[in-house]
């Protein structure tokens, strides 16, 4: 009953040329993007976390992310190429496994990108406090205002978080204006944390601080540090995922891309690629300079990143200084190695850059909505276009008002953890919609083919399976929970508004050149 509705690639196609964004960004742009998203968060955000772990694994934890990543990046590309819309997996899960599938892929999608996009604001909150009040301009931001009622591990809170709240609602404003403008804001942000990563990879790898025995020993939590625990350097693996968000966020611009066919691959593939390389080198300089052991619990298993436990080790004086211990982790590195103005420049860098982070996951998960809404799952008047900035400002201004709220008054706790299931589980039915559509429709042109099909597409299936049986059990049993709320609403809303339920599918007729409706019967409702 619920797999009955499939909607043909050309009714798609043919909506989004109807009721389409404007197209103006082109493949250095969707680089940009993709780079502004991982880097910032990956590096900025989880090297402390990633690191309390898997300990020098950390390493390795990024590469076992990354290939995780190049799979799916690679069926990304060629159905991303194939169908230019806006709405990445729940898009092509719609044409292919069915308005039902394509509606959990939507809902999980708009969970990931809003907890990220509030847990990198809270982020960006630490560093607006620390490092630009405090370090910079010598001013203490009250308490009260700098946290929400409910702090990490259990300490006392504040009233709100008035930096992230601020932040969020500046980055939202910024995406009403228009794609192209935030394009060139993200650009110069970009370009600025780009150039701060670099000096930091310089220094580390050539300081006299280097010293390989701080890699020894390399994985002090296993490879597997059991399931539902989340350390380990598979564990750390399924936490950073959470940085390459980005990438998929490019493919939710390809509506609004030149040349989509050329543009939406090289982006995807480039980014992923360039931040990949980057994040190991990182890691590498942070860790054979200052060194990077997780702090043991009991048994030898590393106490939880962010938990009590572990910032009542931290406040010890024997592991103040430690790299697991930082909230400003590549800052911190680089004033233990006696470069504390670098260190400074390099927390600024994160404070101007982070905003970058905040504005790609905006920005996807209001395309998510977007399309949803334009298929009639959730309520038409969210897929309006303003008239002169040529953007969702509803649905941009709705987004952007629930991230604000939920970084003002909520921790970042394991946020990345939950975003990361949604995640995992759209790039999973990606890649099953890859295979689905060579087999139902091998002759459609495909701008960009994935090479070793068969082999590429069912490692992305087996390696996001693998990282999700990784996650802290916790943030594996919300993704279902989120998903009965999801269907509950499908059942009593969407199924019965649903453009493809009602009997409507708009197709192009390209003999005529015409946009025609054609009625169908829908098989049930």
């Amino acid at each position: 009953m619920f797999l009955d509705r499939i909607k043909p690639l050309d009714a798609i196609l043919a909506t989004a040329q109807k009721k389409s964004l404007h197209r103006s960004l082109g493949w250095f742009q969707l680089m940009l993007f993709g780079i502004g998203c991982v880097i910032g968060t990956g590096i900025f955000v989880l090297t402390a976390a990633g690191a309390q772990k898997a300990g020098p694994g950390l390493m390795l934890a990024f590469a076992i992310a990354g290939a995780v990543c190049i799979v799916a990046a690679l069926c990304y590309a060629e159905i991303a190429s194939m169908i230019p819309v806006a709405g990445s997996a729940y898009t092509y899960s719609y044409a292919t496994m069915g308005e039902f599938l394509a509606w959990t892929v939507g809902w999980a999608l708009i969970m990931e990108y809003a907890i990220a996009a509030a847990a990198v604001s809270v982020g960006w909150s630490g560093y607006f406090s620390g490092t630009f009040l405090n370090e910079l301009l010598g001013v203490q931001l009250p308490p009260w205002l700098a946290a929400g009622p409910l702090a990490l591990g259990g300490a006392p809170g504040g009233l709100i978080n008035l930096p992230a709240l601020v932040i969020a609602l500046l980055v939202t404003a910024l995406l009403v204006v228009g794609t192209s403008e935030s394009a060139k804001f993200n650009a110069i942000l970009v370009a600025i944390k780009v150039a701060a990563l670099t000096i930091f990879v310089g220094l580390t790898l050539s300081s006299p601080s280097f010293d390989t025995a701080n890699f020894n020993p390399f994985l002090p939590a296993g490879i597997f540090g059991g399931w539902g625990t989340g350390v380990g350097a598979v564990g750390a693996a399924a936490t950073i995922f959470f940085a390459y968000v980005g990438f998929d966020a490019v493919s939710t611009a390809a509506e609004e891309t030149k040349n989509p066919q050329r543009n939406v691959p090289i982006g995807l593939v480039g980014s992923l690629l360039f931040c990949t390389v980057f994040y190991i080198l990182v890691a590498a300089g942070a860790v054979g300079t200052i060194g990077g052991q997780p702090i043991m619990g009991p048994g030898g298993v590393p106490f939880p990143a962010g938990s009590e436990e572990l910032a009542r080790q931290c406040a010890m004086a024997e592991h103040a200084q430690a790299l697991v211990c930082s909230n400003e982790a590549l800052a911190h590195v680089l004033r233990q190695i006696g470069f504390s103005g670098v260190g400074n420049m390099l927390g600024i860098a994160a404070f101007l850059a982070l905003p970058s982070v905040i504005l790609v996951l905006i920005f996807g998960q209001t395309r998510i909505f977007f399309v949803m809404a334009r298929d009639g799952l959730l309520p038409e008047k969210l897929s309006t276009v303003h008239p002169k900035f040529k953007t969702p400002h509803i649905v941009t201004l709705m987004t952007g008002g629930v991230v604000a709220l939920g970084a003002a008054f909520f921790p970042v706790g394991k946020l990345a953890d939950i975003s990361n299931a949604g995640t995992l589980y759209a790039f999973m039915m990606v890649a099953i919609a890859v295979l689905i559509l060579r087999t139902r429709d091998p002759e459609r042109k495909r701008a960009f083919r994935v090479p070793v099909v068969w082999v590429v597409a069912p490692l992305t299936v087996i390696g996001c399976l693998f990282l999700f049986l990784n996650l802290p059990i916790d943030a594996m049993l919300f993704l279902p929970g989120w998903g009965v709320i999801g269907i509950v609403i499908y059942l009593l809303y969407s199924r019965r508004s649903s453009h493809l339920g009602r009997g409507i599918v708009e197709v192009v007729d390209d003999v005529a050149g015409e946009e025609t409706q054609i009625p169908i019967h829908p098989p049930g409702n």
